[in-house]
């Protein structure tokens, strides 16, 4: 993609924080915008303010979790545009808590949203976005807990290196389809995802296992929390990522050592191995 001039993007967890910000960013370089969201009221808030903006934008209700609503949200989109270009899965929720504590609920309900969601997306969009044989682009949010294992967080670990891997293999798979992909990996950025988690969490997962000011505690002490973005500047940053295909968004300069010592420990391995006669 060379421009968002004239272009259409579908966004989940649109109604507010990081989806909300970029599809004010997407609509500010040109584009027709698709929202979707698991609250209705906030959906409607943000749909009404773009249009008031001038902005061709559309609000669908849905639930990642059902892979029967993101295929909804994919014949809407298709529906209303006739082709889309973008497709953001960045619907999400929060845990924090060890995982000697963790629920079978608690797991399953991290999963649902944080990696089946985005795998929904790929499912009822990507069919459509290689049959339309037009430039577009598939972006997830992830997070550096996608890249860099903390402790006290490892369901959300595990679902976002899921969404990590899953980015990175469909970027290899898609390209010759004239599809992109971008996986946005921050830290912490201001958003009221902890709020949304709470909300979210239905009775089908019982009450989670840590109380959600344990969960504030836990990312607020992560010892790598030294900078707090601004939804605005993180989908900027985005934005133009999608423009020059690039598969990482990094917004915080202070994840650049951790994912260099992770690395240096994994490519360590081999010379440990080959110290203690290991020759194949």
């Amino acid at each position: 993609m060379e421009s968002f001039d004239g272009r259409a993007a579908v966004i989940t967890g649109g109604a507010s924080g990081i989806g909300l910000a970029s599809a004010r960013e997407f609509a500010r370089r040109g584009a027709r915008v698709m929202l979707a969201d698991i609250d209705r009221a906030a959906l409607d808030s943000a749909v009404a303010e773009l249009r008031g903006d001038g902005v061709d934008a559309h609000g669908v209700l849905c639930d990642v979790r059902k892979l029967d609503d993101v295929t909804h949200l994919a014949d809407e989109a298709f529906a209303v545009f006739g082709e889309v270009h973008v497709v953001f899965n960045n619907a999400g929720i929060a845990y924090a808590g060890p995982i000697a504590q963790a629920s079978h609920d608690d797991w399953r309900f991290v999963i649902d949203v944080d990696l089946w969601g985005p795998i929904h997306g790929v499912e009822a969009f990507l069919p459509r976005l290689i049959a339309q044989q037009a430039d577009s682009h598939i972006v997830f949010t992830s997070s550096f807990a996608g890249l860099i294992p903390n402790v006290g967080l490892g369901p959300y670990c595990v679902a976002k290196y899921g969404v990590v891997a899953l980015a990175e293999t469909l970027s290899r798979e898609v390209r010759a389809n004239g599809i992109g992909v971008t996986v946005l990996c921050p830290m912490i950025v201001e958003t009221n995802l902890l709020a949304n988690t709470e909300r979210v969490r239905s009775e089908d997962y019982g009450p989670p296992t840590p109380s959600p000011a344990d969960t504030v505690q836990q990312l607020a002490s992560d010892p790598t929390d030294d900078s707090v973005l601004n939804v605005d500047d993180v989908a900027r940053l985005t934005t133009d990522a999608i423009l020059a295909n690039r598969l990482y968004v990094l917004p915080h300069k202070a994840s650049r050592d951790s994912i260099r010592r992770r690395f240096a420990r994994i490519d360590r391995t081999f010379e440990d191995q080959a110290a203690e006669g290991w020759a194949h």
